[in-house]
């Protein structure tokens, strides 16, 4: 399960939750309404735009033949921000800002929308080769720098 493999780990109750929706999606099942309140409690307003970015198939997976995997997000602004799952990471000012710098939240709503699509299984996949992938994320650091 991509949940239980993220190698650092949110906390207890994100881990759970998230947990618990993917054996709802296994199922076949709506995610209940249980979980999606849970999820607008621990991550406010943040949730429902991720899980908006998620209906709106935001969320793309990129590997290349080495095994190297980022997500690709199509913000609601248009812009496309990288983030990196296994270290909770995201290349937006919000998660810069409210994740890193004040430490007030959990995650950022692209960080969150790649967490649900996987969980979901919706997110969309895209193999590349290797200095494909490089180049997405040089032209990451390009966006960042201007």
């Amino acid at each position: 399960m991509a949940v239980a493999a993220r190698a650092l780990t949110l906390p207890a109750v994100v881990e759970e939750l998230l947990s618990e929706m993917a054996a709802a999606a296994r199922d076949g099942a709506p995610i209940p309404d249980e979980h999606l309140l849970s999820l607008k409690f621990v991550f406010g307003s943040s949730a429902v735009q991720a899980l908006d970015l998620v209906d709106r198939q935001s969320v793309t997976l990129i590997s290349s033949p080495s095994g190297r995997r980022v997500y690709q997000v199509l913000g609601s602004s248009g812009r496309t921000y990288v983030c990196l799952a296994s270290c909770h990471y995201c290349s937006c000012p919000a998660f810069a800002f409210s994740v890193l710098r004040k430490g007030d939240s959990l995650l950022c709503k692209h960080l969150l929308a790649v967490y649900l699509s996987q969980v979901m299984r919706t997110c969309q996949q895209l193999s590349v080769s290797d200095k494909q992938l490089t180049e997405v994320l040089l032209m990451e650091k390009t966006q960042e720098a201007s």
